[in-house]
């Protein structure tokens, strides 16, 4: 899922394109991506675009007269740009914006259709759209600590719920727990002052980080090939490989369809985290520690 370093990309990518431009056609080539009814997405034709917006990892196109086109990307979901007279690179189209500037398609691959597109009305029905999280590069220490704090969740589930931060989800989050040296798992309720401090260091150093080098990679092109798995990623998407830190192996536990990745030399005193997709098999034969689980990976 684009995050908000990558959502910013996009946001500055579109703003260079579309603020100020005229959209003269909106197409729908999917019904079921559509999750509003009123107003209606042919009432967003003819005007122009006066305001670009990141709500939570949500991107938000402001037209004059007081409507927004919302867009959420979820999983799968990209955006991809034309100029006038060229085809926008990517597989066929769910939604299809035509500018006086350009064509901006959103496709989404996989079988599961999970992106969605709202046309809203006013400012206070774009308000509702927010999740409501602090946002991670604005806000000081004080309120990092009382966002976290306000509800008992492991770090991973409060760094990555956007009704307590916005913008990060579970990619990042893995970033940022490695560079604070801190356990995905450990609860909120249960971490120091001077853990937070590291944390809120890291979730500004990570993210910073990261926007910059998107931005650099993209420079004025259109961002294409965005994905939550990168090479420079330190631990996410990096199950087996050296850490860059210590050199031990990434660990992971696997949920529903996500995984956390972490190193537990960096960040769990070299204690395993329980899997769920091999823990309820091994039962009392999971490994707890790294040199457990070599000695088991060599027999």
């Amino acid at each position: 899922m684009p995050e908000l370093p990558d959502v910013e990309v996009y946001l500055e990518a579109l703003e260079r394109r579309v603020l100020g431009a005229r959209l003269e056609a909106l197409e729908i080539a999917q019904p079921f991506i559509l999750r509003t009814v009123d107003p209606k997405p042919a009432e967003l034709e003819g005007r122009t675009v006066a305001e670009l917006r990141r709500v939570g990892k949500r991107i938000a196109l402001g037209f004059d007269g007081e409507l927004w086109l919302v867009m959420h990307l979820m999983i799968a979901g990209r955006l991809h740009w034309a100029p006038p007279g060229q085809k926008p690179p990517g597989r066929k189209p769910l939604v299809t914006l035509r500018f006086s500037t350009g064509v901006l398609t959103l496709t989404e691959a996989g079988s599961k259709r999970r992106a969605s597109l709202h046309v809203l009305r006013g400012a206070a029905a774009l308000v509702a759209h927010d999740p409501g999280g602090i946002e991670p590069l604005e806000t000081d220490l004080a309120s990092f600590a009382r966002a976290l704090r306000s509800a008992n969740h492991t770090l991973k589930r409060s760094l990555s719920d956007p009704h307590l931060i916005s913008g990060i989800g579970n990619a990042y989050s893995d970033e940022i727990l490695h560079r604070a040296r801190l356990s995905p798992i450990a609860m909120t309720s249960k971490v120091g002052d001077a853990e937070i401090e590291r944390l809120f260091a890291a979730t500004r150093a990570v993210l910073g980080e990261w926007l910059e080098r998107l931005r650099a990679r993209a420079g004025d092109a259109f961002p294409e090939g965005v994905t939550a798995f990168r090479p420079e990623m330190a631990v996410h998407g990096r199950y087996r490989e050296p850490c860059p830190v210590c050199g031990s192996p990434v660990q992971r536990i696997v949920y529903a369809e996500n995984e956390t990745n972490y190193c537990a030399t960096c960040q769990t005193n070299g204690r395993l985290l329980a899997d769920r997709a091999l823990s309820r098999l091994l039962k009392a034969d999971w490994p707890r520690t790294l040199e457990e689980m070599e000695a088991l990976r060599s027999r």
